[in-house]
């Protein structure tokens, strides 16, 4: 045989067969995916993001009933929460449920409610100052004054009227915090990081 028939020979050749999965073979590999995923995903899942769904009125205006979050459980392990960072919490009066409030008052410092306002004293203000919350739309006349201790956050509702809060039942231990809120996926019009913070102070 010459080289043209060779040639020739080659041309009419029948590709090789594909292999046919069979079901259980798609089986195996559909069980390999997922476990993939998971191992991909339950850490993330459970050690840097949780859904959080908002329930009740307690931080109108900022956040809405049925708001769905994710919260940020990794960026407190390398810093403290700042005052204004919109945090989940577990309550010291109620450890088997979540809130979501606003850091007000931070470890150390006094703080002062009285005439609708509220004043924090610490050492880089020591005659005190007063906040700037445009995040609420309408103050109590509550009249409280504290110191708040070492590890211990004072926080409350945008919605005063409506929250409870660390006026009523005290300071939340940094234990207690499990994130902030890090990303509003619902409503879609609301899609947004950090949903509610406010740090110009």
């Amino acid at each position: 045989m010459n080289s043209d028939e060779n040639l020739t020979l080659a041309s009419v050749a029948h590709p090789p067969k594909k292999k046919v999965q069979t079901w259980r073979e798609s089986a195996i590999e559909l069980i390999k995916f997922l476990i993939v995923a998971a191992a991909i995903a339950l850490p993330f899942r459970y050690f840097i993001m949780q859904p959080f769904v908002v329930s009740g009125s307690s931080m109108v205006p900022t956040f809405q009933d049925k708001n769905y979050l994710l919260v940020d459980e990794l960026s407190y392990d390398f810093k403290s929460p700042a005052r204004g960072d919109v945090i989940i919490f577990r309550p010291p009066e109620n450890m088997k449920v979540f809130y979501i409030k606003r850091v007000i008052g931070l470890p150390g410092e006094t703080i002062e409610i009285h005439n609708k306002q509220v004043t924090i004293t610490n050492t880089e203000h020591p005659e005190g100052f007063i906040l700037a919350e445009p995040y609420i739309s309408e103050m109590t006349n509550d009249t409280l004054k504290r110191t708040i201790g070492a590890g211990e956050y004072f926080v409350m509702g945008d919605n005063r009227p409506f929250s409870s809060d660390s006026r009523s039942w005290g300071f939340v231990p940094r234990k207690n915090i499990s994130g902030r809120a890090f990303i509003r996926l619902f409503p879609l019009k609301e899609l947004s990081t950090f949903p509610g913070e406010f740090h110009n102070y």
